[in-house]
């Protein structure tokens, strides 16, 4: 099992800094959480450690290898993989051939394996034929999370999974994201429901403004000073 361990990572757009200097260690076997107002930088920070975003300083070191740098291909062949917060399937291929994209950063996989992801993430009676475009919402979240697990990650980053879920959907997420994790996958978890992310993660860091504010278990981080002013701003 690996950690991930970032460093003073910075990122800069146009001249200014999307992150500065923002450290954090997500140690192997566990959930983590990421949570900030819109705009504080949580989805760069995703994008910074999958290669989608270059870095202006710092490092990024996944078991004690810098994977700053690397494309985001030999990235996910180091063990990071992704989820998007705006899913991207391939819609108009089958159910199988999404899982079996995700499959490519190591070597392709059968129709058992695929089925086995399947009914990892919750869709066991799925058809893997099925058009990804033609399943519902949720459905479609477990399958992109099928796709990044084909890739057989040490690391998962979750990029706001829970985004426009039902009440049921959150519970069943939240149990599946703990079965990921009990299974040796450490997880990344960037969310903005609240309730979601004080449940599962063991700890949680808070990013505003590009810059992290607090990190500590859940019921430090919700009495935080800077936490609550972050969300709901300075009282008049």
């Amino acid at each position: 099992m690996k950690a991930l361990v970032l460093s003073d990572v910075s990122v800069r757009f146009g001249g200014v800094d999307a992150l500065g200097g923002v450290s954090l260690r997500v140690d192997a076997g566990t959930i983590l959480g990421l949570i900030g107002p819109n705009g504080a930088g949580k989805t760069t920070l995703v994008n910074a450690a999958t290669g989608i975003v270059s870095l202006a300083s710092g490092s990024i070191v996944l078991d004690g290898t810098r994977i700053d740098g690397m494309r985001p291909f030999h990235i996910a062949r180091a063990g990071v993989m992704r989820t998007y917060q705006n899913i991207r399937l391939f819609g108009a291929l089958s159910v199988a051939a999404n899982v079996r994209a995700g499959a490519m950063a190591h070597s392709d996989i059968g129709n058992a394996a695929i089925r086995t992801l399947l009914d990892r993430v919750g869709l066991r009676d799925l058809d893997p034929n099925t058009p990804a475009a033609g399943l519902a919402y949720g459905d479609q979240r477990r399958v992109e999370i099928a796709r990044a697990l084909a890739a057989n990650p040490a690391v998962l980053m979750l990029d706001e999974p829970a985004a426009g879920m039902n009440p049921r959907e959150k519970d069943d997420l939240m149990a599946l994201i703990h079965k990921i994790r009990d299974s040796g996958v450490t997880v990344f978890l960037i969310e903005h429901d609240m309730g979601v992310v004080m449940r599962i993660s063991e700890r949680i860091a808070v990013l505003d403004y590009g810059e992290k504010i607090a990190e500590g278990p859940p019921e430090e981080i919700r009495r935080n000073p800077r936490v609550i002013e972050a969300y709901l701003g300075k009282p008049a």
